[in-house]
Order: C-alpha cells, then structure tokens, then sequence
C-alpha cells in the first residue's frame, strides 16, 4: 500500500517536472527577445522623479517618462552606454526642476524638454540623439 502511493506521487513529480523541462526552452527565448517599444532606434530611459510641495504643506512627485530617439547606431550605441551618466544628469535637472515648482503650478514640458536635451548633447558629444517625453506628472 505504502509503495503504491509512493509510486504516484514519484509519478506526479516525474510529471511536474517534465513540463517544466518543456517550458525552459521558450522562457529563456522570452527572455532574450526582451521587448523594446519605439522601434529600433529608441533607447528607453527609467522614470524620472523629483519631490515637489504642495499647498497642503504636503510633498509632493514630479514624474517624467521619456527615452531618446537615436538613429545613428554608432551613436545609439553610445547612448545605451552611457544610460547611467544620463540618467543621472536628468534626475538632477527635474529634481531642481521639482524643488522650485510653484504649488499648483503645472510643469513646463517645453522647458524640461530643452533641459534634458542640452544634457544629453553635452553628455554624448555631439548632437544627433533627440529625447523623447512621454507623461509628466505632478502628484
């Protein structure tokens, strides 16, 4: 009796464990085909937030999504190097951006804009790769 059950639960495992082995192959496919919006010549930059206050006394998120649209690959490629070095300049620029928002003013997307592209021109050398905003947000 003892034996029997022992034998279907080794069956069961046996069981669980080859559908795992098959779904191995298309989850490490899945993986390396990571998903990339806006083509392929968009590098995606993280969210960007900055502490705002609100009238409340309160504080307050400023947050800006964006990513560059580089066409050239030699320079898309130093771009995609070079996310960390951008990506903290932009936090700096909408961090000081976000400190001295007026409560209940609402953010200039056009001056933000101009902000992080000069940083991005200085950051890669040369012009070439535009930055691209999506939702800025004021919370």
């Amino acid at each position: 009796m003892i034996g029997e059950a022992r034998r279907a639960m080794d069956r069961r495992l046996f069981l669980a464990l080859t559908g795992l082995a098959a779904l191995a192959p298309a989850a490490a496919g899945a993986a390396e085909e990571k998903k990339k919006s806006g083509g392929g010549s968009y590098v995606p930059i993280q969210t960007l937030l900055g502490s705002t206050f609100k009238a409340s006394g309160a504080r307050g998120v400023l947050a800006v999504d964006c990513g560059l649209d580089v066409p050239d690959a030699a320079l898309r490629t130093r771009a995609t190097q070079s996310i960390p070095r951008l990506r903290a300049a932009y936090v700096q620029t909408v961090q000081a951006y976000a400190a001295g928002l007026a409560s209940g003013a609402l953010p200039s997307a056009d001056y933000i804009g101009q902000q992080l592209q000069r940083q991005t021109d200085v950051i890669l050398g040369k012009p070439g790769a535009r930055v691209l905003l999506g939702a800025i947000v004021v919370n």
